[in-house]
């Protein structure tokens, strides 16, 4: 089993992960940059301030960037607000300019994780739901996928071959008969799996793909700082009377990810010259590891879809 796709899988390919600010937009782009691809890495957060983020939170697109560029690939940071269509539109028109094309688009677009509640707020029925907060999700979830794919498309047509990835929570086959969350999340993360499938029949004439991923349980920086560990000392999270006040995960976070998992996930898709056997399908990043035999940072294979 091998780490990770090699270094030149992707040399010469330019890929955009819209929403690469951090979770798993970050791993992804750096999935990316290990395989040695030029990834423009988009979203609302970055040192030069200017556009408010639903989070507040340190992480930037430019450190996203940084990090890609460490890893192999070119990293670069450009930043925008895709709910709105002017600025994707701009994107677009700089990609044009500055490429040529684009031969990956990931849509990773979320900001939604503070709407979306803590536990003790889910399966608020539709009725109690801040109705505001609700629109936002959806709104943050999915018009920002349409608005992406709307501008950013053209670029991926320009030749054949292209790859859209469409990130979710859950696969459409988990999702269909489970209640996730609230109305508003569980519709907007069965959306995005069928956003892959209708996009993939539009691009499948013109020699691209379209593939939905979910990752497992991932180890992003706001779940590390919620049990209050680092990606190294993740696995403390899990040990009994921490000591401080400290809170345990429950027993499944043993068998959670990092944002690189589905980084390399995305990459080994890219790096196939087969992909459109992927073409309007619905899977976990576990799932590719499997098919594709790359490993997590830290050497394992986790699933926690099957844990």
């Amino acid at each position: 089993m091998s780490p990770r796709v090699s270094p030149e899988a992707l040399g010469g390919k330019v890929a955009v992960v819209a929403g690469a600010t951090r979770g798993a937009g970050r791993g992804i782009a750096a999935g990316l940059g290990e395989a040695g691809a030029t990834v423009i890495c988009t979203g609302r957060s970055s040192r030069s301030g200017g556009i408010d983020s639903d989070y507040d939170r340190p992480e930037t697109i430019e450190e996203t960037a940084e990090l890609v560029t460490r890893l192999g690939g070119t990293g670069v940071a450009v930043q925008v607000d895709h709910l709105d269509p002017q600025q994707v539109h701009k994107l677009a028109e700089k990609l044009r300019r500055d490429y040529g094309r684009i031969d990956v688009l990931v849509n990773d677009i979320w900001g939604a994780e503070k709407l979306k509640g803590a536990p003790p707020e889910w399966n608020t029925p539709i009725w109690e739901h801040n109705l505001d907060r609700g629109l936002r999700i959806l709104r943050l979830g999915i018009d920002t996928h349409l608005i992406t794919s709307h501008h950013l498309l053209p670029l991926l047509v320009a030749e054949p071959g292209g790859l859209l990835v469409e990130i979710t929570d859950g696969t459409a086959e988990y999702n269909a008969d489970r209640y996730r969350i609230s109305v508003f999340y569980d519709l907007a993360k069965a959306a995005v799996n069928r956003l892959a499938y209708s996009q993939g029949h539009e691009l499948a004439e013109r020699g691209a793909t379209a593939v939905a991923i979910t990752p497992g349980w991932l180890r992003s920086e706001m779940m590390l700082d919620n049990w209050q560990v680092t990606e190294a000392t993740w696995r403390e999270a899990l040990q009994d009377n921490r000591g401080d006040g400290l809170p345990t995960a429950p027993p499944a976070f043993a068998s959670s990810e990092s944002p690189r998992y589905v980084g390399r996930a995305v990459a080994a898709i890219a790096a196939d010259p087969n992909r459109a056997r992927w073409n309007q399908k619905s899977v976990s990043s576990a799932e590719l590891a499997r098919e594709y035999g790359f490993t997590d940072v830290d050497g394992t294979a986790p699933d926690s879809w099957n844990a």
